[in-house]
C-alpha cells in the first residue's frame, strides 16, 4: 500500500489522523509517518484498514460470496466457505483456489488487490 492510498482510505473511513491512531492502537506520529511515506505500511495495518472499509460498505449491501463470483471448485475445503465469509476472503489466511494457499499475508493482499471480488468491495 502506498502512502496516498493509506490517506485516501483514512478519509473514506471519515477519520482524522488522531482518530485512526486511536482505532489502530498506535501513536499519531506513526500515522503521520505512514502518510508521509517515512515508514512502510505493514501488512497487518493494511489488513485492518481494508477490514474497516469493507465492513463499513457491506453493512448496506449483501455482497455475493467469492465462491459464487469465481465459480470456485475447492470451496468446501476453504476457510472463507467454512465460516460463510465470502466477502472477506481477502482477510482470511489459508483460503484456497487461485487466491491463497501457502503465501504470506503480504503476498496474498498484493494478489487480492487485482481480484474483482476485492475491488468490488473497496471501490
Amino acid at each position: 500500500m502506498e502512502k496516498a492510498q493509506f490517506s485516501i482510505i483514512r478519509k473514506q473511513l471519515g477519520k482524522t489522523q488522531k482518530e485512526l491512531a486511536a482505532l489502530l492502537g498506535m501513536s499519531l506520529k506513526t500515522i503521520h509517518s505512514y502518510e508521509q511515506g517515512w515508514r512502510a505500511i505493514p501488512g497487518h495495518i493494511q489488513r485492518q484498514l481494508y477490514y474497516f472499509l469493507v465492513n463499513q460498505r457491506t453493512r448496506q449491501s449483501d455482497p455475493q460470496p467469492c465462491w459464487e463470483q469465481r465459480s470456485c471448485t475447492v470451496r468446501d475445503q476453504c476457510p472463507a466457505y467454512e465460516f460463510k465469509s465470502g466477502h472477506q476472503c481477502w482477510f482470511l489466511c489459508g483460503t484456497l483456489g487461485s487466491c491463497g494457499g501457502d503465501t504470506s499475508y503480504q503476498e496474498k493482499i498484493d494478489h487480492c488487490r487485482t481480484c474483482k471480488v476485492f475491488q468490488k468491495l473497496i471501490d
